[in-house]
């Protein structure tokens, strides 16, 4: 009996679907305050209890973000909740939780923090493909007040051509 390796590979090729990221928590304020440079994956260490209370929706990112000790990067003023199911289990919420990763990615984070005064702000959390539990974290640069009036401005011209089109939409 020999079997046919291509159709093996087209029938399962043609069932599987893409899963998207399931999201977490996001940072919202964190894209109004900084201006993105680059963007990394990293993953980040947890415990039992507290990836389970990520899946209840636990999690929260404001005032949040990331530094460099010792050739390691930690995660500072991310909330966890406690599991409703941990009791003994459960982790102190707020504790700094270290992220994973390359070490030549590290280097480099470190290098750019600090020569040029960007700054490590994580924008989400959230479930990988495999049901891991990833951080999206940017190497960021702090806005000055002119470049959020800025963005402000164009973020209410964009509302109020939406609108119109709306308007003008519902009229034909």
């Amino acid at each position: 009996m020999s079997k046919n390796k291509n159709s093996k590979g087209a029938a399962s090729k043609a069932g599987s679907k893409t899963k998207a990221p399931k999201t977490i928590a996001r940072n919202r304020r964190a894209s109004f305050d900084y201006e993105r440079i680059e963007t990394f994956e990293a993953g980040i260490e947890l415990t039992g209890t507290e990836v389970r209370s990520l899946r209840e929706g636990g999690g929260q990112l404001t005032d949040t973000f990331a530094i460099i000790r010792a050739g390691e990067v930690w995660l500072l003023g991310l909330h966890i909740k406690p599991y409703s199911h941990g009791n003994r289990a459960n982790q102190d919420p707020d504790r700094r939780r270290r992220l994973l990763l390359h070490k030549k990615q590290i280097r480099y984070l470190s290098e750019k923090v600090t020569q040029a005064g960007l700054t490590l702000v994580p924008f989400s959390i959230y479930f990988s493909v495999n049901n891991l539990v990833k951080v999206e974290l940017v190497l960021a640069r702090g806005k000055k007040t002119h470049d959020k009036r800025s963005s402000m401005i164009a973020r209410d011209s964009k509302r109020e051509i939406d609108r119109a089109l709306k308007d003008r939409s519902l009229r034909d």
